[in-house]
């Protein structure tokens, strides 16, 4: 029997985004589907390659068109008219920016672990430690060699285990250095990182922000196409104040918020294995979810295994370590926030479109197999 690239649009109806609770046709979500001979191929408008959720719906339209005797070949593709940036950065999918109200707070080890998670997923991922006066990726995530420069004067990045590094370190001719840098020389270094670096084609691009609200922050939204940010803070009043701040700038320049990571949330004995809340209880932290409507990404706990200076090393790619799945699971989580924004935003492009009967049909920035 025949089929119609209409039956194989009646068979992903019965496959729900998970997060965004309709059928993936009336979100948007399908591109294109055409057959030759046996073969079905679906085009989805997916950009978060390794989420778990997309994967999921990528099993889950498989699953559909198989049932009709077809062989699925599923790809996934975005546009500028769904809302994706094709100019500055169009080898990168994702930039997802790390950021905390206030210092001292983890930011840096959670980033690190965040790229670290990513890589080890099978994403190709780049970390721009951007803490101009703080540059520590280099000690959870060391690399062997200095970046390279092109004949044009921009950075190539070497790699810690696969995951592509630039950090204001490098530049620094000794590691104690102070980055002595006022306001104009930050942001010459942040354009440096934003346009100089030669970082090929990345899923994601993890930015290590500076704590609060100041110019590099501001920098980085302006200059860069922000898929969203993960806020890191710890339980104490003082720290969730900070961070509430960082939630109202993010929400006036629409960047989407993709929720808080509680870090140091209790210390774990490393004797006797008890969890201890050192440094608050989750009243205030609560609170701040319900008041600006984020989720909790997940909680870290205080470990030996982060070393007492969060310098231990990637606990996402340590199998060993007791805390390991939890960093783990922080990853994973995070993944699939990130693709939920992104499926959510075509969903909204297209409902808008649908209202536009001029409306054109988008041209592609990026494809990847959602099964490779």
């Amino acid at each position: 029997m025949s089929h119609t690239a209409d039956d194989v649009y009646d068979a992903l109806e019965s496959v729900t985004d998970p997060a965004l609770g309709d059928d993936i046709v009336s979100l948007g979500l399908v591109n294109d589907v055409s057959i030759e001979e046996d073969t079905a191929t679906i085009s989805l408008a997916l950009n978060t390659p390794y989420a778990t959720e997309e994967l999921e719906l990528g099993t889950a339209v498989r699953d559909a068109v198989s049932e009709l005797g077809l062989e699925p070949d599923i790809r996934a593709k975005v546009s500028e008219e769904l809302g994706f940036d094709t100019e500055v950065l169009p080898r990168v999918k994702n930039v997802i920016a790390v950021s905390s109200g206030k210092g001292g707070v983890g930011k840096t080890t959670v980033a690190a672990n965040l790229a670290a998670g990513l890589e080890r997923k099978g994403a190709m991922v780049g970390l721009l430690d951007a803490d101009i006066h703080g540059p520590n990726v280099p000690r959870i995530l060391p690399v062997e060699s200095e970046p390279g420069v092109t004949p044009d004067d921009n950075l190539v990045p070497p790699r810690s285990d696969g995951v592509r590094i630039i950090s204001t370190g490098f530049l620094l001719e000794d590691e104690d250095d102070p980055a002595m840098l006022r306001g104009p020389m930050v942001n010459k270094f942040m354009m440096k990182f934003f346009e100089g670096v030669e970082w090929g084609r990345l899923d994601y691009l993890v930015v290590d922000l500076p704590p609060g609200t100041g110019d590099a922050t501001l920098n980085l939204l302006q200059a860069m196409p922000v898929t969203g940010t993960v806020i890191v803070t710890t339980p104490q009043d003082m720290a969730l104040d900070d961070t509430r701040k960082g939630i109202q700038m993010y929400n006036e320049h629409d960047t989407p918020v993709f929720g808080i990571v509680e870090n140091m949330s209790t210390f774990i004995c490393p004797s006797c294995g008890d969890e201890h809340r050192l440094l608050g209880d989750r009243e205030g932290v609560e609170r701040t979810l319900s008041d600006y409507d984020v989720p909790l990404l997940g909680s870290l706990p205080m470990h030996p295994d982060f070393g007492a200076d969060g310098s231990r090393g990637a606990l996402a790619k340590d199998e060993d370590s007791p805390v390991g799945d939890q960093v783990r699971d922080l990853v994973d989580t995070i993944a699939d926030r990130i693709s939920a924004v992104n499926r959510q935003k075509v969903a909204s492009h297209r409902g808008e479109a649908g209202d536009d009967e001029d409306a054109e049909t988008p041209s592609i920035k990026s494809e990847y197999d959602v099964f490779e």
